[in-house]
Formats: C-alpha cells, sequence, structure tokens
C-alpha cells in the first residue's frame, strides 16, 4: 500500500506567494485527475469522479460544486458519506498547518517563552500571510499558536519550527507523523504550506489530519477561537501593546456575502497561487459532527471555498443515515497495529462500530468562538491504555457544555 502510494502521480508547482495573498489560478482548461489514486480507506475512494451511494429519501449533492476534489465524512465514525477525487495529490497551501499543528503542539508548553531572532524570521516566504512577530520581543507559545490558527501566520510557524530544532528537522517530523496517521498522499516540503514542488496532500489526507488534530484540547481551542488578542509592541517602561487578531475562516466569523456557519468549530483555511483556496472545516449539529474538505474550487463565485463547503456540510447532515459509506476514515498505524485490523488494502469498508465510547482524560478548556461551538470533541480515536498501547475506537464521544 505504501509502495503503491509512493508511486502516485505528483503535482509539482513554482514557489508562488503564500496563504491568503493570491488567487487560484485562473485556466480555461482545467486539469483532470490522475487516472490511477491511493485506495486508502476503500475501492471508490481511489475512482475518479463523485462517489455517493444514495438511499431511500436521500437528498441528491448539491450542484453548485466546482472544486477539484472534496470529502464529506463523519467525524465520530469515519464513514465517507460522499468524496469526489479525494485522493487526488493537490497542492494543500495552509490547510499543512493542520499537520504542523497535530505535530507539535503536544512538545511546549503553552506558557514557555521564547525570544525571537532574525534568523528565525529570515526564511519567511516572500508575500507570506503573517500575525507580526516581531524580533528581539518574547512570545508565548500560546501567543505563536494563536497566531498560527488565526492568521495563517508563517512567522509563527519559522519561530515555533526554530523550537522544534529547525525547518529541516520540523518537515522530517511532519512527514513521519503523516505516515502514522496513512495520509500517505501528503508529501510535506515546508512546515508552514507555503507553494513549493512537490509539495501535496488530499481532500482525503487533509480531513485525516484534521481528525486526529481535533482529538487534542488545545487544537480544538485554538481553531475554534473566532478573535484573539496579540502582543504587540513593547515601548520602555509601559505595559506590552497588544492588538486584536481574527481568524481568517470565513465560516467561523463571517465576511461579506458569507455569514458564519451554524455549528462550526473549525479548522482550517489556506490559498496560495498554486493551491487556489483549500479548507477542511468541522461542525456540529443535533449530536452529529461532520468533516469536510475543499481542495481549489474553479467558480468565480465569492468566497467559493467557504460556499460550497456549507453546501456539502448542509448535505451531509440532511443526507446522514440514508446513504451508504463509500469508504472510511483509517485509524493511524499504531492504532491498526494494536487492534489487529487492516484497512486502506482496496477491499470494502465495514459499517463503523457504536459500541460504547472511552471518555478522553483531557477535557476542553478555554472559551469557545462563540459561533454555535455547543458541543467540543473529546474523546478519540485512539485511546490511551495504562500499558501505553492504543485502541481503535471509532466513535468520538462529545461532551456538553
Amino acid at each position: 500500500m505504501v509502495t503503491a502510494a509512493a508511486l502516485l502521480p505528483v503535482l509539482t508547482a513554482a514557489p508562488a506567494s503564500a496563504d491568503g495573498r493570491a488567487p487560484a489560478e485562473d485556466s480555461a482548461v482545467q486539469p483532470k485527475p490522475p487516472a490511477v489514486m491511493s485506495t486508502v480507506g476503500g475501492d471508490r475512494l481511489g475512482r475518479a469522479g463523485t462517489q455517493v451511494n444514495l438511499g431511500p429519501g436521500a437528498p441528491v449533492l448539491p450542484k453548485e460544486l466546482s472544486a477539484r476534489s472534496w470529502i464529506v465524512a463523519d467525524a465520530e465514525t469515519g464513514a465517507v458519506l460522499a468524496s469526489h477525487n479525494s485522493h487526488w495529490r493537490l497542492a494543500p497551501a495552509s490547510t499543512l498547518k493542520m499537520l504542523f499543528a497535530d505535530t507539535l503542539l503536544p512538545r511546549f508548553p503553552k506558557e514557555q517563552t521564547h525570544l525571537v531572532t532574525q534568523d528565525e524570521l529570515a526564511d519567511v516566504g516572500e508575500g507570506s500571510s503573517t500575525v507580526g512577530v516581531k524580533e528581539n520581543l518574547t512570545y508565548s507559545v500560546h501567543d505563536l499558536w494563536l497566531g498560527v490558527f488565526l492568521r495563517s501566520g508563517n512567522d509563527a510557524v519559522h519561530v515555533l519550527s526554530a523550537m522544534n530544532d529547525g525547518v529541516d528537522k520540523t518537515v522530517q517530523d511532519m512527514q513521519a507523523h503523516a505516515e502514522e496517521l496513512q495520509a500517505l498522499d501528503t508529501h510535506v516540503v515546508t512546515p508552514d504550506g507555503y507553494d513549493a514542488e512537490g509539495q501535496v496532500s488530499s481532500a482525503y489526507d487533509l480531513t485525516l489530519i484534521a481528525r486526529s488534530g481535533l482529538q487534542k484540547k488545545d487544537f480544538r481551542e485554538y481553531c475554534s477561537t473566532a478573535r484573539a488578542q496579540f502582543p504587540g509592541e513593547q515601548k520602555p517602561g509601559k505595559e506590552r501593546e497588544t492588538f486584536e487578531i481574527q481568524n481568517t475562516n470565513r465560516l467561523l466569523t463571517g465576511d461579506v456575502g458569507i455569514s458564519p456557519y451554524p455549528g462550526i468549530a473549525g479548522v482550517k483555511n489556506g490559498n496560495t497561487t498554486h493551491a487556489g483556496a483549500t479548507f477542511t472545516g468541522v461542525a456540529e449539529r443535533n449530536g452529529k459532527v461532520l468533516l469536510v474538505t475543499v481542495m481549489n474550487p474553479s467558480s468565480n463565485e465569492n468566497h467559493a471555498v467557504y460556499h460550497e463547503a456549507a453546501r456539502l456540510l448542509d448535505w451531509g447532515f440532511a443526507a446522514s443515515g440514508k446513504v451508504a459509506p463509500v469508504g472510511e476514515l483509517v485509524p493511524p498505524k499504531s492504532a491498526e497495529a494494536a487492534a489487529g485490523t487492516s484497512h486502506g488494502t482496496g477491499s470494502s469498508p465495514k459499517p463503523a462500530a457504536h459500541g460504547q465510547a472511552a471518555q478522553a482524560s483531557e477535557d476542553r478548556q478555554g472559551e469557545s468562538s462563540g459561533f454555535g461551538m455547543a458541543l467540543a470533541v473529546t474523546g478519540g480515536v485512539l485511546v490511551a491504555l495504562a500499558a501505553g498501547v492504543f485502541l481503535v475506537n471509532r466513535r468520538w464521544p462529545l461532551r456538553r457544555h
């Protein structure tokens, strides 16, 4: 399986402006998905085009979908409700920051502080989205993660990478974590998602990565935060200034022509010259939690990536229980091995189990965005046992606030 994934065609790109600064490429002729794609999660997911099994009473998929690739999945059971070219390896833009966060978040206490140096900011890509990190000023790890999640700050990513012994080491760590998650379409070149030759992921992989990240209390807190105060200048003899930053996820904060999506709880958006607009989101409605990823819409509709994601979420909530899954989100390798199961080999996925869910030890802390996140994911696919072994538990329990 790993060999087959490695041999899949890789789209390449010349470096370009960074997240949030450039429109999607404009071409009269849209590229076609490769003839051979990964079958991790099931045979249907490796096929080109739209995959869905509509049952009695199921709504049809929205017509206004122009993305090259998308996926709708049940965040709790892992069932893929519908997909379109979900294993197409495409440039991810700043949605790759989800992998960066899922890899590095556990490594530094949020109270830890760091004095930023000029060298740590030297390699931030031209035109990058930044939060405003300045050299010779001290920031807490908490501040830096707010910069990563809310403003998609490549400056904050590079500082955290420096704390992790450098960009090269961080890229290696991210790649290893992607492979552990079985996100085998993903090839990491930069930690921040800045366009780079050979850097790719897929709608399937980004959804796997988001599902893993959402099991972390801090990840959930940061990705669902709409606004926060960020440290500014430090004038002698005065209290350090702060300024407000707002999350660039428009389904969370809204914008002209788009309203916050009811029940939205994150996770990450991106936009680069090569990738176009990308977005992975999670939302809850009536106890059901769905994940959706949309990559590179060709529509001229303003905020097309958010509108198409919202349409897919609406469809997913309406279709839940009325469609047969076309695939599944596989567990990490270590969990799969511990459970003695086998996934992603091309066999048809079996229905996800709905047994008694295990309660994770961490409770969500901090304030939510106030934009409909009534529930927080506190369980997980991975349940830590006393012996340090991981067990697959498909259903994610939720805790009310």
